[in-house]
């Protein structure tokens, strides 16, 4: 009996909550860059390549649309659902051949954070499932063999707003790995590689 009883009051309060809750729609893009880890040191590394390149060399780039909901206690959960295209580049250890793998897939993060400074500043992670969408892309003697399937990663990172302009940062890792094949057409070998790196993201918004 007191577990119901605890049980709706907790769905009384959750009910409460987000009937005071705000919804703010938006637009967001990303340039995206591959990092090796979530490292402060691959961070600012990834952040100075960021700078010196002037965005000519990003690994790729997303844009969609998002939701952010905010309630009086300063927690907030923010779907957001993108399409992402980059390119990911390994050699095969055989042949010397350097594969430019292209990506293109949908992703649906589901964040959830806090207000650090009011509404201007705040901090995020959560889960983020991606569906591949890629087809069979062909690279000089090799032909790619991918499957359309759904891969589990994770982001976590900041955003400011101002005014209606939100400006973001994030790095994104991998619970499980997209793995595909390129099959050399001459040998009829295969090289596998995960086509998920990690990630980080810059990007810039509006809210409406």
């Amino acid at each position: 009996m007191k577990q119901i009883k605890k049980i709706i009051s907790t769905v009384l309060v959750s009910v409460s909550l987000m009937s005071f809750a705000q919804v703010n729609f938006g637009v967001k893009a990303n340039l995206l860059y591959r990092s090796d880890s979530p490292s402060w040191t691959s961070i600012k590394n990834g952040a100075t390549m960021v700078y010196n390149d002037k965005g000519k060399n990003s690994a790729g780039y997303n844009f969609g649309v998002s939701a952010k909901i905010d309630t009086p206690l300063g927690i907030f959960v923010q779907p957001e659902l993108y399409y992402t295209t980059f390119k990911n580049k390994f050699t095969d250890p055989l042949t010397n051949t350097t594969i430019e793998a292209k990506n293109n897939r949908v992703d649906l993060p589901v964040l959830v954070g806090y207000n650090v400074l009011g509404k201007m500043l705040g901090i995020y992670a959560g889960p983020v499932a991606s569906y591949n969408l890629s087809t069979d892309n062909q690279w000089n003697d090799f032909k790619e063999n991918a499957t359309k399937n759904f891969t589990v990663g994770y982001q976590f990172g900041a955003q400011a707003t101002i005014s209606k302009l939100v400006l973001t940062a994030r790095y994104e890792g991998a619970f499980s790995k997209d793995q595909r094949e390129f099959i050399d057409n001459n040998t009829n070998t295969t090289v596998r590689y995960d086509s998920r790196p990690s990630l980080l993201m810059f990007g810039v918004g509006y809210n409406f």
